[in-house]
């Protein structure tokens, strides 16, 4: 919809501020550990692990710290003490919200989670409560860089093999590509080295359907989703909100 941003595509329009750097590489090193605890430490062989690295250069992370992060989940020590947890549950004006978390204390976890959406006039809901209407996707935003956006999404269609559940969409002043997680890779290079403007790519859960809000409506649910984003233990959040721009604005 016009004049509207899907949570999928909001964060890369949310900068990361120094004040926040140092909780973004632990999540991030949370990330490597567990990729490299779950699929070995080479990533040419761990699809995640992968991810993870390039997720970390993107916030520059240094090697070292990174190189540090990967041994620790592969040799079994503070990556084993840590366990991966989704909830679900819906926030204010019946939006639906996954939370990915990576903790080392599932009690004290559940229990802040749970306050954050009570607090917000939400709740916390059971396993598959609001996953249907999510998918695994790989999600690339491309910006038109002056052109005319309409043009890019047609010349994409040729550029890029989306597949059968892939897509393409114009939002904004960017094109979305969509595409299976196993087709992920493969297109954002295709991008990248054909010179066109990656914004922003990741693996994520894209909503089904969504549910469209007016300003202040979209305001409670970004107060919800970035306290989510900003506790220690959360990796990742995914919403069905549709959030008017001009409230972006005002937040980024």
């Amino acid at each position: 919809m016009s004049g509207h941003s899907k949570w999928a595509g909001i964060k890369h329009k949310k900068a990361v501020v120094d004040a926040r750097r140092g909780q973004l590489f632990t999540k991030v090193a949370r990330e490597l550990s567990v990729a490299a605890r779950e699929g070995g430490a080479d990533p040419n062989g761990n699809f995640r692990l992968r991810l993870a690295v390039q997720k970390a250069r993107e916030v520059n992370m240094p090697a070292d710290n990174i190189e540090r992060a990967i041994q620790r989940g592969a040799g079994g020590k503070d990556g084993a003490q840590l366990e991966e947890v989704r909830y679900e549950g819906y926030g204010p004006n019946g939006v639906a919200v996954m939370v990915d978390t990576v903790t080392d204390n599932r009690n004290r976890t559940v229990a802040a989670i749970r306050n954050l959406f009570t607090r917000s006039g939400g709740s916390l809901g059971e396993t598959n409560s609001v996953a249907w209407m999510f998918e695994n996707q790989g999600v690339i935003r491309v910006s038109a860089a002056g052109r005319d956006v309409d043009e890019l999404a047609l010349e994409l269609l040729d550029v890029v093999d989306v597949g059968d559940d892939g897509d393409i969409t114009v939002d904004g002043d960017s094109v979305q590509v969509t595409v299976a997680p196993t087709r992920f890779e493969d297109a954002r290079r295709t991008l990248e080295e054909g010179g066109y403007a990656v914004e922003s790519a990741e693996v994520t859960m894209n909503p089904s359907t969504s549910v469209q809000l007016d300003a202040g409506q979209a305001t409670a649910a970004l107060r919800l989703l970035d306290s989510l984003e900003e506790h220690d233990d959360v990796q990742q959040v995914y919403a069905n909100a549709e959030i008017p721009d001009d409230v972006l604005e005002s937040v980024g």
